[in-house]
Formats: C-alpha cells, sequence, structure tokens
C-alpha cells in the first residue's frame, strides 16, 4: 500500500526542509495543536489535512473564524513559487483539484442557517445558555415539561415567550402541579431571552433543525465532505 493512501505528508522538516513529516492516519484521531507566528503556515496545515481527509472519505469540519478557509472548494492556480516549493520539500506528487465543501452560518448569510428548536437544545443546556439561576432554572424546567405534558411545540424563542407568559397567567394553578413559579424568576427569564434576541438568536432558534448527519456526508466520488462554519461574526 502506498504511504499516500496510509499517511498524510504535511510538509518539509529539517534545516533543508527536505525530510518529509507525516501523519499516520491511523494516530489521526489523537488531539493535535497547531502553533506558530503569523504566517508560518497554521492555516494551510490545516487545509492540507482537511483535503487529505476528504480524499481519504472522511468527512471534516472546520471552523472559519477569518475567512480564509474555503478557498479550498476551488482548484489551485498553476504558480510558480508552489512547484519549487513543492520540489525543495520532496513532495511526491503535485496537483490542483477543488474540495467538496458545505458552508454553514449561524446567521444564513454565508452558508447553509445553523438552526436548532428550542425543544431539542432542552432546558438544562438553554438554561446555562442564559446563565439562570437555580430558581429561574426551574422555570424553565416547568415550562418545557408542560410544554410535552400538553403536546405543545417549543420550536423558536416566540414559543417560549409565550409559554412564559401562560405561566405567568396561570402561575396558582401551575404552582400547586409543578412546584413554586414566582412572577419575579418569570420576569426575570423573560428579560434574558429579550437579550438573547438582541443578539441574534432569533435566526438560530428555528426550524428546520440542523441534522448532524448533514456534517458526515461524503460526495458522489467518495471523497468526504468539509464543513465550514463561518464565524467571523461569531468571534
Amino acid at each position: 500500500m502506498a504511504l499516500s493512501e496510509t499517511a498524510i505528508n504535511v510538509g518539509g522538516g529539517g534545516e533543508a526542509q527536505t525530510d518529509p513529516q507525516y501523519l499516520a492516519f491511523k494516530l489521526a484521531n489523537r488531539h493535535g495543536l497547531i502553533a506558530g507566528a503569523t504566517g508560518t503556515g497554521k492555516t494551510i496545515t490545516m487545509q492540507v489535512l482537511a483535503e487529505a481527509f476528504s480524499r481519504a472519505s472522511v468527512p471534516v469540519f472546520l471552523t472559519d473564524i477569518k475567512g480564509d478557509v474555503g478557498g479550498m472548494a476551488l482548484a489551485g492556480e498553476d504558480k510558480q513559487w508552489q512547484k519549487k516549493r513543492a520540489e525543495r520539500i520532496a513532495l511526491p506528487s503535485f496537483e490542483f483539484s477543488e474540495t467538496p465543501v458545505i458552508f454553514w452560518d449561524f446567521f444564513g448569510e454565508h452558508g447553509h442557517p445553523v438552526r436548532a428548536t428550542i425543544a431539542e437544545v432542552g432546558p438544562v443546556l438553554f438554561s446555562r445558555m442564559l446563565d439562570l439561576t437555580e430558581a429561574q432554572e426551574g422555570v424553565i424546567n416547568i415550562a418545557f415539561r408542560i410544554a410535552d405534558d400538553e403536546a405543545l411545540p417549543l420550536l423558536d424563542l416566540k414559543d417560549l415567550r409565550a409559554m412564559l407568559a401562560f405561566l405567568g397567567e396561570n402561575q396558582r394553578e401551575i404552582s400547586a402541579t409543578y412546584g413554586n413559579v414566582t412572577t419575579a424568576s418569570i420576569g426575570a427569564v423573560q428579560r434574558k431571552l429579550l437579550v438573547l434576541e438582541n443578539q441574534g438568536a432569533t435566526s438560530f432558534f428555528s426550524e428546520l433543525a440542523l441534522d448532524f448527519s448533514d456534517l458526515m456526508k461524503t460526495a458522489a466520488d467518495g471523497r468526504g465532505y468539509v464543513s465550514i462554519l463561518h464565524a467571523e461574526r461569531l468571534m
């Protein structure tokens, strides 16, 4: 079996930079760190790894915080300095080709929108997102429980706000069945929901929710798709 089928050539090492450095596929499930000063090739190394995994039929997920990773979707241009670099590090084969890419974006502006319903996030994680107190988290848990008991949808922030309003209007009856619900706790949660909405969360909490199998796709030619999350605004 050829070395290119069992390992990834990540560049040359040593003073002459002619000693090939490889990452064996069988060790590629380990944690790793790519570190270096600006301009030393961290992004390129990451792209080399992603493209190699794709050719090996392994789907890849990347976050792009500077907007400079998506270029792998197009074949590179033939430039003399690239050929010289390939010869210098003794790269066994060198050709230009595009990589199958899927772009994702929480805001739906630079790729497919990343969405989740309130119900899928769940009361515990949602409470942590809002940094709620124990009493406020109790309100969220009761809201989710009533939605389950009554088969009511909790898809977006409007649904959750409507549920909180229902808790306030039926506070006495709900407290007797599910536990104490105070007006102060409901109001605090409602205010934190407004903060979340003002930060653009409305576009995230909605249908259709992201199916994680969408990140594990392979192209018709067998290569793994590289899913790139546009994260400039998130940072």
